[in-house]
């Protein structure tokens, strides 16, 4: 199941950004590089089918086998592996709605353990004990692989019947820890302190092993909250049954301030909410995944979740049956950042429905070697027209992408000293064009909602262009008070308020100022990594202020108005005034929203941290 430093706009036909004048700051928390979880599988981004956005939770069998055959055919060659069936799979029957339970009814396959069976209506060979074992069978005799998607928890039917846990003297109601996923109720969370919790999960995931299951996603488990010990649970499940599985979390967004022990404990996260086939999810997406930049590994991946292209909503869940709304350039778009990503490149439209120009974005080899085989992928250019690049390893040669996330054609251009270059030769990779010799910039006019894939071979060196500058973080002081913005009780939580208080070494008192275009940036919590944000997208005054999972809204962009040596802080999607309330002095008061005005409680000064 299913978030430099300037930019400028010349007139209505082109905008150049040039890579000796804009250079971006690193993302928050970028301390030092985070350990990946080394388990042998996920070496490069996955690459697959989820049923998800075409088939929501009624896929069958056949519709299965038939998108496996397309893969093998089609796609295979080129890397695309994973044929997974996602969420409630065990649910019986087929519908529209979501396949909650209403007083445990109706019944969940399940054996005497607690361990959830495929549905016989919509898996007809997992009869008996067969499980998915003969699907799973047939998918490995395409060569391709196999995966299942998991709510996180043991059935709450298991925990109402007490069962037995496999290969303990618990039970059931020994383990479960009653918190449940709000869109879909079928699971109890488990009790990891418990010991029998992880001899349950290590049961479920032998039972996986033996179907023959080699991807499991794991959902109700990063976001809203993030579990942590439990997905330690499931690593752990997953090293215990001896069989090479890839764990992925969902849904998002994970926060970076997890990226530590996501990296240590998953394969790939999600990092945004259900994406859909919209252009506003898609734009959202560049300043996320320039956050978790830091965070990428083999074997860690970044997940900006399935790609919504393609035949969707053949019976939900969201919308009408449908080809992909977004257009021909937003499609490449989002093809193309995916890539220069290496982001897990997970289909989710019907591969049988495919049109001939939806499979020139999967089958493009040139593009898929972006994914697979590259490194050092970074932003190199921020704000309406992007550019971002990656290094090829071996060679001396240069990936790069550039985006015009505008509403009209624009020029984007990128100096090649990013490189410390003068000259280079380009290739289209969408289109395998020779576009010949650059000297100096490289430019090119892109389409609103447009990217272009290249390949720079260098031909000349010459200067190279500065480092970003470090990560630069500060204290928020209030003017009338002199305290500064401090996040409650040192909180990493989504929802933590913001209030005053006087100023001290905490890094919570401190904040990053991000540029995310147009002029506005997000103020991201040096000691959480999240961003400072106005509760609900309230638009009243009082509105409260705290932090939040950076997710690109406009609640979250904040504008730096000059008032003399101070300045007000005034949110976009309201354009009120960050203000602390009642003019206060005392520590603890309560920062929030209110109509921009000229009283010193809305006047604040940044103090450089060390």
């Amino acid at each position: 199941m299913k978030k430099s430093n300037l930019w400028r706009f010349i007139g209505a036909l082109a905008i150049t950004v040039l890579l000796g004048n804009i250079m971006l700051k690193s993302p928050p928390n970028a301390l030092a590089a985070p350990v990946a979880w080394n388990n042998g599988v996920a070496t490069t981004p996955p690459m697959g089918w989820n049923s998800y956005d075409s088939y929501n939770w009624n896929v069958t069998e056949a519709q299965v086998k038939a998108n496996a055959d397309y893969m093998a055919t089609n796609l295979k060659s080129l890397g695309w592996q994973y044929i997974v069936v996602d969420w409630a799979w065990y649910y019986p029957g087929s519908g529209t709605g979501s396949p909650n339970q209403t007083n445990l009814s109706p019944t969940l396959r399940m054996d005497a353990n607690g361990r959830l069976l495929p549905d016989l209506v919509r898996f007809p060979s997992a009869t008996g004990t067969n499980g998915f074992k003969p699907l799973a069978d047939y998918i490995h005799g395409k060569g391709l692989k196999f995966g299942v998607h998991i709510m996180r928890g043991i059935p709450r039917q298991a925990v109402a019947q007490n069962v037995p846990i496999l290969g303990t003297s618990c039970t059931a109601n020994q383990i479960d820890n009653t918190t449940t996923a709000a869109w879909l109720n079928l699971m109890w969370g488990l009790d990891m302190s418990n010991s029998c919790a992880q001899t349950y999960l290590n049961s479920v995931f032998q039972l996986f092993a033996a179907w023959g299951v080699d991807f499991v996603k794991v959902d109700d488990i990063a976001a809203p909250t993030y579990y942590s010990a439990e997905i330690q649970g499931y690593k752990n499940a997953i090293t215990n049954s001896g069989r090479p599985m890839v764990l992925s979390l969902s849904p998002g967004p994970t926060s970076t301030g997890n990226s530590t022990h996501v990296m240590a404990n998953a394969n790939m996260w999600r990092v945004v909410n259900d994406l859909w086939d919209n252009w506003a999810s898609l734009d959202n997406e560049f300043g996320v995944l320039a956050s978790w930049t830091p965070y990428r590994a083999a074997g860690a991946w970044p997940d900006p979740d399935m790609i919504p292209i393609g035949r969707l909503s053949l019976q939900g869940p969201v919308g009408s049956p449908r080809y992909s709304a977004l257009t021909a350039d937003e499609k490449r778009t989002m093809m193309t950042l995916w890539v220069i990503n290496r982001a897990p490149l997970m289909w989710g439209g019907n591969m049988t429905d495919n049109t001939a120009a939806d499979l020139a974005l999967m089958n493009n080899a040139a593009v898929i070697a972006v994914d697979q085989n590259s490194s050092n992928n970074r932003q190199l250019v921020g704000g309406t027209l992007q550019a971002w690049a990656a290094d090829i390893p071996n060679s001396t040669d240069k990936y790069v992408a550039l985006f015009n996330r505008g509403s009209s054609t624009a020029t984007v251009s990128l100096g090649l000293s990013a490189f410390g270059a003068s000259s280079a030769t380009a290739t289209d990779l969408w289109s395998g064009t020779n576009l010949g010799a650059f000297t100096t910039t490289f430019s090119r006019s892109l389409p609103a909602h447009g990217a272009g894939l290249y390949r720079l071979v260098i031909t000349a060196s010459g200067p190279t262009a500065t480092a970003p500058p470090p990560v630069v973080y500060y204290k928020l002081i209030a003017r009338h008070s002199g305290k500064v913005a401090d996040v409650n009780n040192g909180s990493t939580t989504d929802g933590a308020t913001v209030i005053q208080w006087a100023g001290s070494t905490a890094l919570w008192q401190q904040w990053q100022f991000v540029d995310v275009g147009g002029g506005y940036y997000n103020i991201v919590n040096r000691n959480s990594g999240k961003c400072l944000d106005v509760y609900n997208n309230s638009t009243a005054d009082g509105g409260v202020v705290n932090q939040w999972t950076c997710n690109g809204q406009p609640n979250q962009k904040w504008q730096w108005v000059a008032i003399g040596s101070y300045f007000n802080l005034k949110v976009q999607h309201s354009g009120k005034c960050l203000d602390v309330n009642a003019s206060s002095t005392a520590d603890g008061a309560k920062i929030q929203q209110w109509a921009c005005g000229s009283g010193t409680n809305q006047q604040w000064s940044r103090q450089q941290q060390p």
